[in-house]
């Protein structure tokens, strides 16, 4: 798969390599999200340039593996015996007469094998003497943070570049995979936007038979990865896995959480925080209200991966585990457009975020769940609204509705979202304006201002 996309990552660090003085770099993000491949983009190896990569062997075998990989950069240098981390980069300070660049990636295994190291680096850095720019990289997010953003750690405030890897945008998924936008949404909805996903789902020709192989099967590639994703961050693994799974299958209140969980809220609010810290979980709060009053909030699985996983392949492991994976596809396959759907709205949500609505733009876009005054009727009903967003002049408001589905009539849509935003407690006072956000074009397009999937990933 070719390299898309990390343009400003990339400028980041070619602008940080570049100045005057070595260079303190820090890279973290979840795994499999291109840190190394970026990493990679910006080192002159015909320069002598070195890449690390540790793994979960003894200190003094990491130290030996580390000398060896200098070696081809500076010849004979793994000959001497280096007893310590500093002896070796002081050494490696020595052997060299021009400026490089170091890569110590997966800098936590090293840690954990010699918890002195990060003392050792900062003993290094404070004294201004290195010759070389040095980066770390890493896949906990928790222990990566640690280093540099505790002021209890060694490392803390000595970074000139601290780099958090962010997944890549649906957009790009179609110069990825070579496919249109609407098949982009749903690929997008299975792997997000983990670059490694994609590349392994380009090793197969069909969408469902990418999902089946690496996915439903016990032997796929990412049949394990949630496990692994956890197992990089959390101490309670099985807790974690746990809540994520009751979040996948329904349970979306703190209530409904912790009773499944069997437990006090209090007692699971802790976690929920971290998964939320992690990007893993998401917390939505109805437009209009505060996230510390609002008693309404909702958990999702966020990542697109661990929600896929925690719907479809952790009910049905039995099923995988006795090689039945097709049946589990159908079950996919004819629950696929509610699915999709949920990727789609939020999709919707940040176009609408980004970009604005009629030249205006507006704050966070979010959902709506509540009563409005039926005035034909004469009484409250209960509505969801997907996408609700306020100008941040306070004077326009932005009410729309998202579609997978197919068969959908634009004219008899917009008037439902005219009724109800006559009734709306927060309409009053505001220009209202309307769009609709569908897969494939209605009946009566003209009537309606309507985006479709070509739109939306156009921009983002």
């Amino acid at each position: 798969m070719e390299f898309v996309d990390r343009k400003k990552e990339l400028e980041r660090l070619q602008k940080s390599l570049s100045r005057e003085k070595p260079q303190f770099i820090v890279v973290y993000g979840r795994r499999r999200i291109g840190k190394s491949t970026l990493i990679k983009k910006v080192m002159n190896f015909e320069r002598g340039d070195i890449y690390f990569l540790a793994d979960k062997t003894s200190e003094p075998s990491q130290r030996q593996l580390f000398s060896s990989i200098i070696d081809i950069s500076v010849e004979g240098f793994s000959m001497a015996s280096y007893p310590t981390w500093e002896s070796l980069l002081v050494s490696l300070n020595r052997s060299i007469d021009h400026r490089i660049t170091v890569c110590l990636d997966e800098f936590p295994y090293l840690v954990k094998s010699c918890p002195a190291l990060p003392s050792i680096i900062q003993k290094l850095l404070d004294e201004k003497k290195l010759k070389y720019d040095l980066i770390i990289c890493g896949s906990s997010q928790q222990m990566m943070q640690g280093f540099v953003l505790d002021s209890k750690e060694p490392l803390y405030g000595r970074a000139d570049e601290i780099m958090k890897m962010k997944p890549i945008s649906p957009a790009f998924l179609r110069q990825a995979l070579h496919c249109d936008a609407d098949q982009a949404v749903r690929e997008y909805a299975v792997w997000g936007g983990v670059p490694r996903y994609w590349e392994l789902r380009e090793n197969y020709d069909n969408y469902y038979e990418a999902i089946e192989n690496l996915l439903l099967t016990s032997e796929g590639t990412l049949y394990d990865e949630p496990t692994k994703l956890l197992y990089d961050e959390m101490r309670d693994t099985v807790q974690a896995s746990s809540i994520l799974s009751f979040i996948g299958n329904g349970a979306n209140k703190l209530s409904e959480i912790a009773s499944r969980a069997e437990k006090q809220a209090t007692d699971i609010t802790p976690l929920l925080s971290r998964l939320r810290e992690l990007g893993f979980v998401n917390k939505e709060i109805p437009f209009g209200e505060s996230e510390k009053k609002s008693k309404k909030g909702l958990y999702h699985i966020s990542d697109s991966l661990l929600r896929f996983h925690y719907h479809y392949v952790l009910p049905y492991r039995s099923l995988i585990e006795l090689g039945n994976s097709q049946a589990v596809l159908n079950v996919f396959a004819k629950t696929e457009n509610d699915y999709v759907g949920q990727a789609w709205e939020e999709l919707c949500r940040r176009y609408v975020s980004t970009y604005g609505i009629d030249d205006i733009m507006f704050q966070m876009a979010s959902r709506w769940w509540g009563s409005y005054y039926n005035e034909e009727k004469q009484q409250y009903v209960p509505v969801e609204l997907d996408v609700v967003a306020e100008s941040f002049d306070g004077k326009h408001l932005f009410l729309g509705e998202c579609k997978w589905q197919e068969q959908i009539d634009a004219k008899e849509e917009l008037a439902r979202l005219q009724t109800i935003a006559k009734g709306l407690p927060f309409a009053e006072g505001h220009e209202v304006h309307y769009g609709l956000f569908l897969r494939k074009t209605p009946k009566h397009p003209e009537s309606a201002k309507i985006f479709y999937p070509n739109n939306v990933l156009a921009l983002l």
